[in-house]
């Protein structure tokens, strides 16, 4: 946090209350600051959202962490969630793709095979052998740049990208692997590119330094009781520090002071800051900065943004026969509306000890470029689900009541090959999963510019919906949770 890191007895006001504004509270509290959030909305934690279904205790946005890297995880365990993480039940997870449901093949990179045994059924006879065709190609070159897609279509085939790399990277980002930066996205690949001839190659050598650097661990965790408690219990805590959290408290105005500090307007109250930290999605924060930093607004106003939904179904488990795993992606080509499902009472131990007599199942609709199927309503998304999934997997029970109002919210989007923008995510009670990308805040400072017991219940379903960032910034790869990470090792 530029500007902020001489802490110690100097006022600095947080702009956000979700994720990314409450872990800078708690990191500037750490470092001996007096902190003020000032949240528009009258809760905290912005995507990462606890609820109820049938009586369930369940995230009605993101579901997981990436515990691969320490900053969720650590933050969770800081706060006093440490004997609440949870590894998945289970992590096998599947592709719906030319008519049946496939074991993800293993050993890829984001989609990017290292070998072809594994890729039997997922290609035609086609993809396959073009796969094989990778060795004798010359180098492809890759610039400061390239867009993920267009790498790998032109060294192992287009058919990869449709139905490997485009629902992994979707299911994350909501983008479009012809526009997402590989720089950004899989930077460990993008490296590997500019070494390496054959793709493939490149591939097995990433593979294999990771598994002589990493210890076997999950790739994601879960908190039990959802990992939309994460930011209450971060709020819980700065508050137990001192610091003040007001929410239903727009901000409207930052502007210098003469001498030294900010002056932040927020409805009737006017507050004086040695520092600020913008935590908000990229439209309101190029709002807030244009007056005072310009360049950066113009950044922030070029994200571009693309809208999904997620509908979080409930069944009686003795209605709902779902074959083995913890769900599916969907490549776009197949044709079908939902890009993913997770099987959440199968993956998520907690909700089953809970309740065993309740399947939690999640769909996620709304790629890049869609906004058709965005426009109906929470009965019209259910039931686009419902269908989908009596065809992925037999399932034809009726869940009831019908979804409950739904909300939206943003997370700022990520920055394709050729134009690096700043970061960006979606849910229907109506509200929402976030991309791994609950963005890293951006500062302003003044110093030179920039588990109770339940009964069964009836079955329900429920609607969130959100914006999501087409490609992450390599600022914005951080560890929060994916929309829907299944296939992701």
């Amino acid at each position: 946090m530029s500007g902020t890191h001489e802490a110690p007895g100097r006022h600095i006001v947080v702009v956000g209350a979700g994720i990314a504004g409450l872990a800078a509270a708690h990191r500037l509290l750490e470092r001996g600051a007096r902190v003020t959030v000032l949240e528009a909305s009258d809760r905290v934690g912005g995507k990462l959202l606890p609820g109820e279904i049938a009586g369930a205790r369940v995230d009605l946005g993101a579901e997981s962490l990436l515990a691969r890297r320490p900053e969720a995880v650590g933050l969770a365990r800081e706060v006093g969630l440490a004997d609440r993480l949870q590894q998945p039940a289970t992590a096998t997870a599947s592709l719906w793709t030319r008519g049946a449901l496939r074991p993800m093949p293993k050993g890829h990179v984001m989609g990017v095979p290292g070998t072809v045994e594994a890729l039997t059924g997922v290609l035609s006879d086609e993809g396959l052998a073009r796969i094989g065709r990778d060795a004798d190609l010359p180098r492809t070159e890759v610039g400061d740049d390239v867009a993920v897609g267009e790498y790998v279509a032109a060294r192992v085939g287009r058919e990869v990208v449709d139905r490997l790399v485009e629902p992994l990277l979707g299911g994350v980002y909501a983008g479009d692997a012809y526009r997402i930066s590989m720089r950004s996205a899989v930077p460990q690949l993008f490296e590997a590119a500019r070494t390496h001839t054959s793709l493939t190659e490149a591939v097995r050598g990433i593979q294999a330094r990771s598994a002589a650097a990493s210890p076997a661990g999950p790739v994601f965790m879960g908190i039990a009781g959802g990992v939309g408690t994460l930011p209450l219990a971060v709020a819980e805590s700065v508050r137990a520090r001192g610091a003040e959290i007001l929410t239903g408290t727009p901000v409207t105005e930052l502007r210098r002071e003469p001498e030294d500090g900010w002056r932040v307007v927020a409805g009737d109250r006017v507050l004086r800051a040695d520092a600020v930290v913008v935590a908000v999605p990229a439209p309101a924060a190029a709002a807030l900065l244009r007056a005072e930093a310009p360049g950066a607004a113009a950044e922030l106003a070029g994200v571009e943004y693309a809208s999904m939904a997620l509908i979080t179904l409930a069944y009686r488990r003795a209605d709902a026969a779902l074959p083995d795993g913890s769900g599916f992606l969907v490549p776009p080509v197949d044709g079908h509306t939902i890009k993913a499902s997770t099987f959440a009472s199968r993956k998520w131990g907690w909700i089953a000890d809970e309740n065993p007599d309740l399947a939690v199942l999640r769909t996620s609709v709304g790629r890049h470029g869609e906004t058709e199927i965005l426009g109906r309503d929470d009965d019209g998304l259910v039931d686009v689900s419902r269908h989908d999934l009596k065809a992925a997997v037999g399932l034809d029970a009726t869940p009831s009541p019908p979804a409950s109002p739904a909300g939206r919210t943003a997370c700022p989007s990520t920055p394709s090959a050729t134009t690096r923008a700043s970061p960006g995510s979606v849910n229907t009670s109506r509200v929402s999963p976030v991309s791994p990308c609950a963005a890293r805040p951006t500062t302003v400072s003044a110093s030179p510019r920039a588990s109770r017991a339940r009964t069964p219940p009836p079955t329900r379903s429920t609607v969130t919906r959100t914006l999501c960032g087409s490609s992450p910034p390599t600022r914005c790869r951080a560890s929060t949770a994916e929309q829907e990470n299944e296939g992701h090792e």
